[in-house]
């Protein structure tokens, strides 16, 4: 689906109060176990969501360039194919680490069955740059669910 730059302010106007009611949400179930009803995070997940497909739209029409996050992954993933979890990597003057995150459980939720690769950038003194991760979030949302039926 084709999408135009109004689209992209419309949902980014969405997605304002509904981060805000997340955030307050995680931090009132911080420490709960089980299943716990969330659902202002799930509708800001969905709207995030929306969003990278906007996003993602607009990219292939050339109206936005790929992000050094998008550009740099890419990079990292041809040179990099079979790295582990946690794997470090030097890369133009920077360190990378690779990480997975659970996507997809199968019908019991017991086992992983489809693996979320991403790259995080490591400040110099080892901790993960929250800019970069957070960009990381902001343009794969779905990495970040874990679903247990098919995608």
């Amino acid at each position: 689906m084709l999408h135009v730059m109004s689209d992209l302010t419309q949902v980014n106007q969405e997605l304002e109060p509904l981060k805000a009611l997340a955030d307050r949400e995680l931090a009132s179930i911080y420490g709960l176990t089980g299943r716990v009803y969330t659902p202002h995070i799930d509708e800001y997940m969905q709207v995030s969501i929306k969003k990278a497909a906007i996003l993602t739209s607009l990219k292939e029409q050339g109206y936005i360039p790929l992000s050094e996050v998008e550009v740099t992954s890419a990079e990292l993933d041809l040179l990099h194919k079979r790295a582990r979890s946690n794997a470090i990597f030097d890369y133009k003057g920077n360190q990378y680490k690779r990480r997975f995150s659970p996507l997809k459980l199968s019908k019991s939720g017991k086992n992983v069955q489809k693996w979320a690769k991403f790259w995080l950038l490591l400040l110099p003194n080892g901790n993960v740059d929250p800019r970069w991760e957070r960009e990381v979030r902001e343009i794969w949302p779905g990495y970040f669910l874990i679903r247990t039926i098919d995608m």
